[in-house]
């Protein structure tokens, strides 16, 4: 009998874990949602109790647009969950199997497809806020910046909803991915990541250099940096403080902070409301941390 009542304690306490605050992992509420025609357009939804449609948060991977996945440490995304924060997280194709645009394009059909659920998921539309580092940081600010990619004629109703969104906090981001403007940024190294040439379909820098009439509009287009202006939803950046130049290696290069320095003196230069976190370097008079902006964005009114 005491061995019994021992096992159904420990069962009550692991399915209680969340309710109790610890990190137990919840499960999500709806795991490998397909969001559009292709095998890696999945989704993984956390719904967060609350009354009244609840703000949301999704994460976008890093990876480089080569690999990585939604996955992540419950701790992540569990203060917001406790806070009325439904969570989302989502895959893509990657460049290996379908260059750019498709990374992109298929992060942006996520935010559609999720503001097409949005009466039965209980989301607010207006509340939405993008996170996500690396490659993810980069889709989310080109999401926050591009226009509108709403098509109000189509006969996919997916399509019909907006791409905008609240506000974007991301970490370790490529504001451009054109080599001709991060290579003078950055130095050689930068290209020496295979983003870069990958996101092109091309196998090595030197073809996507060679080739790079071919490729320049989509590297304009897919350089978040083009799209800044004054009215865009807020955007808050986070970069380590290894500030040397030129960049060490192609790790180094491809997070540098300086990709976050540019973008703070044409958002400055615009008066579009950015801030850079960078210890030592750059903070923001309103937001001490990541966090902070977050739970500003998503819950306030």
């Amino acid at each position: 009998m005491k061995l019994f009542s021992a096992v159904l304690l420990a069962l009550v306490c692991v399915a209680s874990g969340f309710a109790q605050g610890t990190t137990a992992e919840p499960a999500p509420t709806i795991a490998d949602l397909s969001y559009g025609p292709h095998a890696a357009d999945v989704l993984d939804f956390w719904k967060a109790e609350g009354s009244g449609p609840r703000p949301l948060l999704v994460y976008i991977h890093g990876g480089g647009w080569t690999g990585g996945d939604k996955k992540q440490p419950a701790k992540n995304f569990i203060p917001f969950l406790k806070k009325g924060i439904s969570y989302a997280a989502i895959n893509y194709r990657l460049t290996g199997e379908a260059p750019l645009p498709a990374p992109v394009h298929d992060a942006a059909r996520a935010i559609q497809f999720i503001k097409s659920k949005a009466a039965e998921w209980n989301i607010d539309k207006t509340r939405i806020v993008l996170t996500g580092g690396s490659a993810g940081a980069c889709t989310s600010m080109w999401l926050l910046l591009h226009d509108d990619l709403a098509d109000p004629k189509s006969s996919d109703p997916v399509l019909r909803e907006s791409t905008r969104v609240r506000a974007a906090a991301v970490r370790a981001g490529q504001t451009s991915i054109d080599p001709k403007v991060i290579e003078p940024w950055l130095g050689p190294n930068v290209l020496q990541h295979r983003m870069i040439n990958m996101a092109v379909g091309e196998k090595t820098i030197e073809g996507a250099l060679a080739n790079y009439d071919k490729y320049h509009d989509l590297y304009v287009e897919f350089s978040p940096y083009n799209h800044l202006t004054a009215d865009d939803p807020p955007l808050l950046m986070t970069y380590q403080n290894n500030m040397t130049l030129p960049s060490e290696n192609a790790g180094h290069g491809i997070h540098h902070p300086v990709y976050g320095v540019k973008m703070k003196e044409k958002a400055d230069r615009a008066g579009h409301e950015t801030h850079l976190l960078i210890e030592g370097v750059s903070k923001s008079t309103k937001y001490a941390s990541e966090q902070d902006f977050l739970l500003a964005m998503l819950l306030g009114r």
